[in-house]
C-alpha cells in the first residue's frame, strides 16, 4: 500500500505489532479536526486515506473527506469507498453468484482468462431465505420445514456448493443456521481486520437492505443490489455521493413496559418524517451508553424504514461487551479496543460531540408500547389507539379502495395506486360483511369464528427481532404466563418462530422457556427470514377458502420489518410489526380488533378475566433470565466449524470445474442474457424516439410490487411458464427462490397482486394495455409485443419509487421487460442505482411537478432527444410527450445518474459489462 500522508504507523495489538494508518496524520498537517467528524464519516475517512494510490483514489478524495465538518456532506463530492468485505444471503446472493459465472462463461467465449472473475474482496453467503412455515404445530416442524427446504431448493443449493468450490474468499453458511444479518453479527463481524500486516476497521456492504443491522455493532455497512455487490467483489470501489449526517440524540432510559422494538418503531415513524434518505444516521448522547448491543443492532436493522443509507452506533465499552459475550476470542476483543482507541474511533460518554449536517432529539422515557401498520413501517400505532385505529383503517383503508379501484383510502397510492381527486368513495362497502358472529369454519376438529380483524398469522420471524435475547425472552415469560393461567393461541392463528441463529434454541432451552412457548402453541419451525421475507406458507385451507369467499380482511402480527401489501401472505390484507412479546398477546387475543388496555385476551380456569397487563413480565424479570441464561458458550459451540457441520449440505453433489455447466431444463439456475451477445466494443448512448408507456404507477411503489419474493401464482406468465416446463404449481416454490432463472423472474417483474397499474384502471396486478390496440393482458404479454415491434418502453411513477428491499431483480427485471427509462417524482437509494447498473436510465421530475401535475395519461409517445454521448452526471434534459392528436408536451427532468463512474456504467449497459470489458482489456 502506499502511504501518500505519511500516515502509517504501528501499533501493540495485544498479541503483536500492526501497521495502521493515523487519522491524526491528516490533523497533523492541518487537513482536520478528527473529533469534529461523525465517527461514521471517520471510517470512510480511514479508508481513502489506507487505499490513496492517487488513481482509484486520489489525494482530492482524501481532502474532501477530511473536510466534512466544514461541508457538512451538502458539497455533492464523490467518494471511492472500498469495503473490506461483502455479505449475501441467499434470495440476492445467488443471482449475484449466477452472475459472476455468467461472466466466466462470457470472458471465455471473448477469449480472455475466466480465473480473472473471482472475488477480490472476501464474500459470504448465508442461506437464511429459503425455509418456509409449512407446518408449524407440534415438535416435528422442524425437521419437516428444512426437509421441505433441501427438497424445493436442492438446484439452488447444488449450484451455490459448486460456486463454494470455484470461486477464491467465497465462503457459505449452509441451511439450517440462521439469518445473514443475525450470523454477521454474532459471528462474521470482526470490528477490526488485519490483512498483510495491516489493522483496518471491518467494513461491508450487503445484498439485504437490513445489512444495516451491523452497524450497530460499530461496522459500517449498508445494503447495495446484487449487480453492486458483484462490483465490490471484483475489485470496484462504492461510488457515492458524501453523505450528509444526521445526528439523533437518544437521552433517558426505557420506561416500564416497552420494549427494544417499541423504540425502533418510534425512532421509524420520526426520522421517516426527517426526510433521512440516502443519509447517514449516527446516535449519540447519553441514552446511547444506557442501550444494550442487542437494542442499539435491532434500531440499526431498520434504517431501511426510515430511508436511511445506515444508523450508526460508534464502537464503545458496550461494544466490546457483546463481543465477549458473543464467544469472539480476548486476542480479538483487545484488538479492536486497541485499535479504535489508537486512531480516534472508540466513543467516550466524555469525548466532544462530532459535528453533525443536523441534530435531532428523542426522549426514550417517551416510548410507549406500539406497533405499525398496516401496511408500512412507518405508520406506527400507540397499543393504547390500536383498537380505534383498526376500526378507522377497516372503514378508510379497506372499505373505500374495495369501493374504489381508483383507489381511494390507500396508504399514499400504496402499490401505485393514485388518489382519487374526486375524494372518497360513496359507493356501498365491497368489503364483506361477515357480521358480529363472523364466519363459522371447521379445521383440525375446531369449529370457530373468523371476522374482520381476526389474527390468522402470528409469527416470531425476522433478525430485527430475533438477535435481541430481551425479546425474545420476554416473549417466553407472556407465554410462561399465560400457560398458567390457561391461555392459549386461538386455534385460527397460525403460530411459529423462527429464530434468527441457534443460540437462541439454546438460551430458550436453558431457560426452558421454549416448552412453555410451546405449551400455548408457538414451535420452532426453521432458522430463517420465513414470515418477514413472505414465507409463511398457506394457511390451513379452511381459513384460506374462508377468508377468501367472504373477503374478510384479517391480520397478520410479526415482529419483523416489513408489512408491505402481499408480501407476507396473499390471503391477509392486514399487516403489523410488532414485538415479540406482543406477538404473543395476540396470538391470544386471536383478533386486533382489541382494547389490549381494558379487555381481557380470555378467562383463566376459574372463569376469571385475563388482561394482558396480568401475563407481561416486568424489565426486571426479563434481564434475571437473559442475565442467567445468554451465555458466551452457547455462541461458540453454535459457530464452531460452522462451514461444514450441516450433514445434509455436506451430502449435496455438484460439478465440479471452473466454468459452470449450464442446463437448459433447470427451472432455478439459467445463464442470464445481459452477457451472452457482448461485444468488446461499447455502443454510443443514443436518443430514446417514440417510446411507450408499460406501466403508469403512483406514490409508494416498492421493489415488492415491482419484484415480488413470495407466492408465484398458477395463472400469471412465470406460473403458466413453470407449468409448461412441467412443474406442478405445489413445486412453484417462490419468485425469490427461482431468482436465479431469468426467464421466470422476468415473467414475474410488476406482477405483485396489489400493484394498481394505471394504464389499466380498475384491475389489480400484472395487468396493463397494449397501446397500439388497447388491449388489456399481462405487462410480460405486452412487453413482449412491444419488443416484436422495436417499441422501447417507459415506466411512469411518483414518488419513493423502488422503496424497500435491495432488490437486483427489481432493475434486471425492468430492463429485460425492455424499459429503457424510468420517469419518477424521486427514488429510494438502492433502487435508483441498481437501474442505473442495469442500463436503465432514472430520469426525476422538476421539484413539485408529477406526470399527474403535467397532466400525463401515459398513452402518450416520449421521446428523449437530448440522450447522447455529451451526457452527464445529474444534468438536466428535455423529454417530450406527444398525444394520439399530435399535440406535444416538453418538460424538463433531472438525470438520476448521480456520479461519473455510474455515468460510466450506463454507457457499458450496466454495470457486469464495464467490469468484463476492463478485465478483458488489462
Amino acid at each position: 500500500m502506499s502511504d501518500v500522508f505519511n500516515a502509517r504507523s504501528s501499533f501493540d495489538t495485544g498479541n503483536g505489532t500492526a501497521d495502521f494508518y493515523r487519522l491524526s496524520a491528516l490533523e497533523d498537517a492541518g487537513l482536520t479536526t478528527v473529533a469534529n467528524l461523525p465517527y461514521s464519516i471517520r471510517v470512510l475517512l480511514e479508508s481513502v486515506l489506507r487505499n490513496c494510490d492517487d488513481y482509484v483514489v486520489s489525494q482530492d478524495d482524501v481532502k474532501a473527506v477530511a473536510n466534512w465538518a466544514q461541508t457538512k456532506g451538502t458539497a455533492g463530492e464523490e467518494v471511492p469507498f472500498k469495503p473490506a468485505r461483502v455479505v449475501l444471503q441467499d434470495f440476492t446472493g445467488v443471482p449475484a453468484v449466477v452472475d459472476l459465472a455468467a461472466m466466466r462463461s462470457a470472458m471465455q467465449r471473448l477469449g480472455g482468462d475466466p480465473n480473472k472473475i473471482n472475488p477480490l474482496v472476501p464474500a459470504d453467503l448465508v442461506i437464511d431465505h429459503s425455509v418456509q412455515v409449512d407446518q408449524y404445530l407440534g415438535e416435528e416442524s422442524l425437521d419437516f420445514n428444512i426437509d421441505m427446504e433441501f427438497s424445493r431448493n436442492r438446484e439452488r443449493y447444488e449450484f451455490l456448493r459448486w460456486g463454494q468450490k470455484a470461486f477464491d474468499s467465497f465462503r457459505v453458511v449452509p441451511p439450517g443456521t440462521g439469518i445473514v444479518h443475525q450470523v454477521n453479527l454474532e459471528y462474521l463481524a470482526k470490528c477490526v481486520f488485519v490483512r498483510d500486516g495491516v489493522a483496518y476497521p471491518d467494513s461491508l456492504v450487503g445484498t439485504d437492505s437490513h445489512t444495516t443491522m451491523i452497524d450497530g455493532l460499530g461496522v459500517v455497512g449498508w445494503g447495495v443490489g446484487g449487480i453492486e455487490a458483484e462490483g465490490v467483489m471484483l475489485g470496484q470501489p462504492i461510488y457515492m455521493l458524501m453523505p450528509e449526517v444526521v445526528g439523533m440524540k437518544l437521552t433517558g432510559k426505557l420506561p416500564a413496559g416497552a420494549t427494544a422494538t417499541d423504540l425502533v418503531l418510534m425512532v421509524t415513524e420520526m426520522l421517516r418524517k426527517e426526510k433521512v434518505v440516502g443519509k447517514f444516521v449516527e446516535f449519540f448522547g447519553d441514552g446511547v451508553s444506557t442501550m444494550s448491543l442487542a437494542d442499539r443492532a435491532t434500531i440499526a436493522n431498520m434504517s431501511p424504514e426510515y430511508g436511511a443509507t445506515m444508523g450508526f452506533f460508534p464502537i464503545d465499552d458496550r461494544t466490546l461487551e457483546y463481543l465477549r459475550l458473543t464467544g469472539r476470542t480476548d486476542d480479538e476483543v483487545t484488538l479492536v479496543e486497541r485499535y479504535t482507541k489508537e486512531n480516534s474511533l472508540f466513543r467516550t460518554d466524555e469525548a466532544a460531540i462530532p459535528t453533525f449536517t443536523k441534530t435531532v432529539e428523542l426522549d426514550l422515557a417517551n416510548v410507549v408500547p406500539s406497533l405499525a401498520g398496516p401496511k408500512r413501517p412507518q405508520d406506527r400505532i400507540s397499543l393504547t389507539n390500536m383498537k380505534s385505529q383498526w376500526i378507522t383503517d377497516l372503514e378508510e383503508v379497506y372499505e373505500k379502495s374495495a369501493n374504489d379501484r381508483s383507489p381511494a383510502g390507500r396508504w399514499e397510492g400504496e402499490g401505485g395506486g393514485v388518489p382519487d381527486p374526486a375524494g372518497a368513495a360513496t359507493a356501498e362497502t365491497a368489503v364483506a360483511d361477515p357480521g358480529n358472529e363472523g364466519v363459522t369454519v371447521e379445521n383440525e376438529g375446531c369449529t370457530f369464528h373468523l371476522k374482520h380483524g381476526s389474527v390468522v398469522i402470528a409469527a416470531i420471524t425476522s433478525c430485527t427481532n430475533t438477535s435481541n435475547p430481551s425479546v425474545m425472552l420476554a416473549a417466553g415469560l407472556v407465554a410462561k404466563k399465560a400457560a398458567e393461567r390457561g391461555l392459549a393461541a386461538k386455534p385460527w392463528v397460525k403460530t411459529s418462530i423462527a429464530p434468527g441463529s441457534r443460540v437462541v434454541t439454546d438460551y430458550y432451552e436453558k431457560s426452558k422457556l421454549d416448552a412453555e412457548l410451546a405449551n400455548i402453541g408457538f414451535y420452532t419451525v426453521g432458522y430463517g427470514c420465513t414470515t418477514c421475507i413472505g414465507n409463511s406458507g398457506p394457511l390451513p385451507a379452511p381459513i384460506s377458502e374462508a377468508i377468501r369467499e367472504h373477503d374478510l380482511v384479517v391480520s397478520g402480527v410479526l415482529s419483523g420489518n416489513r408489512n408491505f401489501e402481499g408480501r407476507i401472505n396473499p390471503d391477509v390484507k392486514a399487516n403489523y410489526l410488532a414485538s415479540p412479546p406482543l406477538v404473543v398477546v395476540y396470538a391470544l387475543a386471536g383478533t386486533t380488533n382489541i382494547d389490549l388496555e381494558n379487555e381481557p385476551l380470555g378467562e383463566d380456569t376459574d372463569g376469571n378475566p385475563v388482561f394482558m397487563r396480568d401475563i407481561w413480565p416486568t424489565q426486571e424479570e426479563v434481564q434475571a433470565v437473559v442475565s442467567n441464561c445468554v451465555r458466551p458458550e452457547m455462541f461458540r459451540s453454535q459457530y464452531d466449524n460452522v462451514w461444514n457441520k450441516n450433514e445434509k449440505w455436506n451430502a449435496i453433489a455438484t460439478s465440479e470445474g471452473g466454468i459452470y455447466d449450464w442446463n437448459e431444463d433447470s427451472t432455478y439456475i439459467q445463464e442470464p442474457p445481459f452477457l451472452v451477445d457482448l461485444s468488446p466494443e461499447v455502443s454510443p448512448i443514443k436518443p430514446l424516439a417514440g417510446a411507450r408507456c408499460l406501466a403508469l404507477l403512483g406514490d409508494s411503489v416498492t421493489t415488492d410490487h415491482i419484484s415480488p419474493a413470495g407466492a408465484i401464482a398458477k395463472d400469471s406468465p412465470a406460473g403458466k411458464f413453470l407449468q409448461e416446463q412441467g412443474v406442478e404449481p405445489v413445486d412453484f416454490n417462490s419468485y425469490g427462490s427461482r431468482r436465479g432463472n431469468d426467464r421466470v423472474m422476468t415473467r414475474g417483474t410488476l406482477a405483485n397482486i396489489r400493484i394498481r397499474n394505471q394504464l389499466a384502471p380498475g384491475t389489480e396486478g400484472g395487468i396493463t394495455r397494449y397501446l397500439p390496440s388497447n388491449d388489456v393482458m399481462p405487462i410480460y404479454d405486452a412487453s413482449m409485443k412491444y419488443q416484436a415491434d422495436g417499441t422501447p418502453l417507459v415506466i411512469l411513477a411518483g414518488s419513493e419509487y423502488g422503496t424497500g428491499s435491495s432488490r437486483d431483480w427489481a432493475a434486471k427485471g425492468t430492463f429485460l421487460l425492455g424499459v429503457r427509462a424510468v420517469l419518477a417524482a424521486s427514488y429510494e437509494r438502492i433502487h435508483r442505482s441498481n437501474l442505473v447498473m442495469m442500463g436503465v436510465l432514472p430520469l426525476e421530475f422538476e421539484v413539485d411537478t408529477t406526470w399527474q401535475s403535467l397532466g400525463l395519461t401515459g398513452e402518450e409517445t416520449f421521446d428523449i432527444p437530448d440522450l447522447g454521448e455529451d451526457l452527464k452526471p445529474a444534468q438536466t434534459i428535455k423529454v417530450t410527450a406527444t398525444d394520439a392528436s399530435g399535440n406535444a408536451k416538453e418538460f424538463s427532468m433531472k438525470v438520476r445518474i448521480d456520479t461519473p463512474v455510474e455515468l460510466d456504467y450506463y454507457r457499458h449497459g450496466g454495470i457486469l459489462q464495464f467490469v468484463l470489458r476492463k478485465l478483458l482489456a488489462d
